[in-house]
């Protein structure tokens, strides 16, 4: 039997073991190109998988669990241990990874619950929780034949809070269920994050997060180590190679020579764990959101990171960077030439359907009736659009309208026609109309962008979406509500016999037949804003703003033959034909 134990080096069988680490989410890559991904990792020379749990994904509605397709972590790891490679879990029931709302479940916002604390309602929803998740987790720890050596407790929980409590809560939550590896918590380097949330004291491995300055970040690390008398090993959990990116802003990078001299400094001292590895994609509305005052950030749907393999999986410079850097200093670790995909092109894919939304409304979702307007957590959505629709009569020619409190952008129509598209900072304006019938149909669409994945407004009642206070008309708020749901997981009741009308959020339909499938990325530089399924699985956001005017598709959402692509446009803008391109496509805004 294999054992892994942490003394005053990493112990793989008794003998000194350096983490050669990398993070690949299974969650945001196809399954088709795990084994993709894995074995450029391992052909990279390095040895160990890491990967977050996002639990928002596998119970997506109370105690209603999935792991199936993208949610198959056990083949995710199988996949892993067939290659060689051994894995760090890290199933926190926050997990970041600029990820919509860290990893929670949105139906914890009606629990009264305090999250990420010792709450006896909260840790009673992650008990449930891990009850199922662990029995996927135990078998394939390194002390039962599988490749895991370690476990996360709690992430970077030192940057939220300091509740000691709340972690032996979560530890032993773990060990009751099975797990027998070794633990540990990951925080920021400093004293303030490290001292808040470790358990250091209970002799539970503290590792270290950062980007850049190892030697600076790891003796704070030492140092702290030191007040307590702990001899460990140093590991950065999560290298940061790259960053993430949000809309209108340009994509970040960095250079990978200099990178390939920052992670040299790192395995000088220690253990690494590159994150992102391969970064993959925010497929659907899972995207994550900055918290910046009083406004919220939402990130773009790719989650290419600028890492050494791209949004593909395949290697880039800052990979052959490594390579370099490893064989030079690193002599005898294993190599091997990495994996290439291929990439289709397909031009003028013709429309074949389109259709406005008001006309299929019905088709699509089934009206809720209410006094006031319903939030979409009260309405048990987690993600998409909302739409809401009342009748108002006409008590002057001009009326005054405002959405009162609403998250996070709103479209408000008159009889069908937009009159206004506000933004959180702009919701609550007075928005001026002309009412041209003694009775007049209000329709708002609004859009769930994404909740925070960071900081102190994630559990804030700002993080609750759709319309949570009303809607007002003069001086009085508007009463006798239709809602309609719009999770948008699919589009296959959408009907394309009804009226389509310009200038309204409309369906999008193209047929594209194929002879062979490849991946590919779609040209969205002449719509405006909404989301693309492709033969019914939402692939994730656009929008003109860039810096992202692509969106990309795996192979493996292909089929020979004839393909189905639906697009959701809400700003009346679309094209009579598309092209699939073989490279992700940009606005000019890139930034080093």
């Amino acid at each position: 039997m294999n054992t892994f134990e942490i003394k005053e080096d990493f112990l793989l069988n008794g003998e000194p073991f350096k983490i050669l680490s990398g993070a690949i989410h299974y969650f945001r890559v196809n399954p088709s190109d795990w084994y993709h991904s894995l074995y450029n990792l391992k052909a990279l020379g390095f040895n160990t998988v890491e990967t977050y749990v996002p639990w928002n994904l596998h119970e997506p509605k109370k105690n209603q669990f999935d792991f199936d397709g993208i949610l198959d972590l056990e083949r995710f790891l199988s996949t892993a241990q067939e290659l060689g490679l051994y894995a760090i879990v890290r199933p926190s029931p926050y997990i970041c990874a600029e990820w919509e709302f860290g990893g929670f479940p949105a139906w914890l916002l009606n629990e009264p619950a305090r999250i990420r604390s010792n709450d006896a309602v909260y840790l009673k929803h992650v008990a449930d929780y891990y009850d199922v998740l662990l029995e996927k987790i135990v078998p394939h720890q390194l002390s039962n034949g599988g490749n895991i050596l370690m476990i996360q407790i709690e992430n970077e929980y030192g940057s939220y809070g300091e509740e000691k409590e709340y972690l032996r809560a979560v530890r032993d939550l773990l060990s009751e269920r099975g797990i027998t590896v070794p633990f540990f918590t990951s925080d920021g380097p400093w004293r303030g994050t490290l001292r808040a949330g470790s358990m250091i004291d209970e002799d539970i491995l503290v590792t270290g997060n950062f980007g850049s300055k190892a030697k600076e970040n790891f003796a704070s690390m030492q140092r702290f180590f030191d007040e307590y008398d702990k001899k460990w090993p140093l590991m950065c959990m999560e290298f940061w190679d790259g960053w993430f990116n949000r809309w209108k802003e340009p994509i970040i990078q960095r250079d990978p020579q200099e990178l390939a001299e920052a992670v040299k400094e790192v395995l000088a001292q220690g253990s690494i764990n590159l994150y992102m590895f391969h970064g993959g994609t925010n497929f659907g509305f899972m995207n994550g959101c900055s918290a910046r005052g009083v406004i919220d950030l939402p990130q773009i749907t790719s989650y290419d990171y600028d890492a050494p393999l791209d949004e593909q999986g395949n290697p880039t410079e800052k990979y052959f960077a490594l390579q370099k850097m490893l064989r030079e200093n690193y002599p005898e670790l294993q190599q091997k030439e990495p994996l290439v995909k291929k990439s289709l092109e397909k031009k003028n894919i013709p429309l074949t359907d389109k259709v406005s939304l008001f006309a299929t409304l019905e088709t699509i979702s089934e009206p809720t009736q209410s006094k006031y307007p319903q939030t979409m957590e009260e309405l048990e959505q987690n993600t998409g659009y909302l739409l809401y629709r009342t009748m108002i009569e006409k008590d002057a020619a001009e009326e005054r309208l405002r959405v009162i409190d609403g998250r996070d952008r709103s479209q408000l129509f008159v009889n069908h026609e937009l009159q206004a598209t506000q933004y959180q900072t702009e919701i609550g304006e007075d928005i001026d109309v002309q009412l041209s019938q003694a009775n007049n149909q209000i329709d708002i669409l609004i859009e769930n962008m994404g909740r925070v994945n960071y900081g102190h407004k994630l559990f804030a009642d700002t993080q609750k979406k759709g319309i949570r206070t009303g809607v007002m008309a003069d001086l009085h708020f508007i009463t006798n509500w239709r809602q309609y749901c719009l999770p948008l997981d699919s589009c296959e009741n959408v009907d394309y016999s009804k009226e389509w009308q310009p200038n309204q959020p409309s369906f999008y339909r193209y047929e594209v037949p194929l002879t062979e499938i490849e991946d590919c990325f779609i040209d969205l530089s002449q719509f405006g804003k909404g989301v693309v399924f492709v033969n019914q699985t939402n692939i994730g956001r656009f929008w003109e703003v860039g810096p992202t005017l692509s969106l990309y598709i795996p192979k493996g959402l292909l089929n020979e033959g004839m393909n189905e692509i639906v697009i959701f446009e809400t700003e009346g803008m679309y094209q009579p034909t598309i092209q699939l391109i073989k490279a992700p496509l940009y606005k000019n805004m890139k930034e080093g």
